[in-house]
């Protein structure tokens, strides 16, 4: 049977929590605020993953959805942002893929990923006038990330392993082997401050960070993530799971409006960028030029191996520098939780060595709403799938 036709299936069997009818008013322009719905209240880091919550608000796709909702609430740190979520001052959010995973088994935190945020976006940045070409250059450096449990902190020890150094957590000051890297997190905005001042070496963290290095202080991406893991989840949309289960028709309108938001930034990326930037809605503190470079900078004669950076690798793979599809590929998560298992991460970490991919992928993602809205759209194969026989399953495609 044709995938396509089993989702639908599924959908009509499921019923998303008993909604049954109002589900499949949930997507109407229009809809008024149902009797004890909550208000949306979002929350988001300055960097370009936020960027279909913060359309979604700028074009009305939420408030088309009847969610009563102010404007999204910038916060500037991981840590921040996670706590905010917990305390319930957010209850829609983006984060890393990582963080509802130790949120989740470490803590038992009832989240939910309801769909991917966004792919790829992020990258290796250096200072220009540095000797670092390529993973194997890191040894005896001190490179920052933005938070333990990243997609971040994942790929750049992937690229460690396989040229064996070896990651550590010390204090900065302290010696270095040559085959160490010393690895701490730091908020991404203060991120490029601290490689033009020269206290860290490198960093590796979504954009616009990269794009203002590259712009403000001329500094040199070195890799693209996405040119390592091809098209790799970064932020997910996330929700309360008592939430998602009391309301399930409110959960189905921000899927509705998130996916909007996807395909419209898919298709508007110079619109986009300045909508978002200091000179449009103010909803980064980024200037449009910056924003611009996020949102398209990926020219293969700037940054490929043949008379460019060496941070594209992949120009076969035909890649955006970020990517917005919603939805949440099985594989890719079982693969994050496994490599989760071998990167080292401050704390207790023995969790990870327990988890079943297979079972906390499961347990860890509700794709009910996202294959509704996904199909509202008009399928999968707007947001150019790979496979159009079975847009839903991929295989993973790493290459350091």
């Amino acid at each position: 049977m044709n995938r396509i036709v089993t989702r639908r299936d599924f959908i009509k069997q499921a019923g998303v929590v008993a909604a049954g009818t109002a589900l499949g008013m949930a997507g109407l322009p229009g809809l008024a605020r149902a009797a004890g719905e909550p208000e949306l209240r979002v929350g988001y880091l300055p960097i370009t993953d936020s960027a279909p919550l913060l359309i979604a608000h700028a074009l009305g796709y939420f408030q088309e959805e009847g969610l009563n909702l102010k404007k999204p609430v910038r916060v500037r740190s991981w840590s921040t942002l996670m706590e905010s979520f917990l305390s319930g001052k957010f209850n829609l959010t983006h984060m890393l893929l990582p963080m509802p995973v130790w949120m989740r088994f470490k803590n038992r935190v009832p989240v939910k990923v309801l769909a991917w945020n966004h792919t790829n976006g992020s990258a290796i940045t250096v200072r220009g006038d540095s000797d670092i070409r390529s993973f194997a250059d890191l040894g005896g450096h001190q490179i920052a990330v933005p938070y333990w449990y990243s997609i971040h902190n994942v790929i750049l020890q992937m690229g460690l392993r396989k040229f064996g150094l070896k990651p550590v957590i010390q204090r900065q000051t302290a010696p270095l082997a040559p085959d160490e890297v010393n690895l701490f997190v730091l908020s991404p905005p203060e991120m490029p401050a601290a490689l033009a001042g020269r206290k860290i070496d490198g960093y590796i963290v979504a954009d616009p960070i990269n794009a203002i290095s590259e712009v403000k202080t001329g500094a040199r991406i070195m890799r693209f993530t996405g040119d390592v893991w091809k098209n790799h989840p970064c932020c997910v949309v996330v929700m309360n799971e008592g939430l998602v289960a009391r309301q399930p028709v409110f959960a189905q309108k921000v899927m509705n409006a998130i996916v909007r938001s996807q395909l419209w930034i898919t298709e508007h990326r110079s619109d986009a960028a300045r909508i978002l930037s200091r000179q449009g809605g103010n909803y980064l503190p980024v200037d449009e030029e910056i924003l611009l470079r996020a949102f398209t900078g990926y020219d293969p004669a700037v940054y490929g191996q043949m008379g460019g950076t060496g941070a594209i690798h992949h120009p076969e793979w035909q890649l955006e520098r970020i990517g917005f599809q919603p939805w949440p590929y099985p594989a890719a998560t079982r693969l994050l939780v496994g490599e989760l298992g071998r990167t080292v991460v401050e704390g207790d970490a023995a969790f990870l060595r327990t988890l079943d991919p297979e079972v906390a992928a499961a347990e860890l993602v509700d794709d009910r709403f996202v294959t509704r809205a996904i199909e509202a759209v008009g399928g999968p194969g707007k947001f150019l799938y790979g496979r159009l026989d079975d847009p839903f399953h991929r295989e993973e495609i790493i290459s350091v």
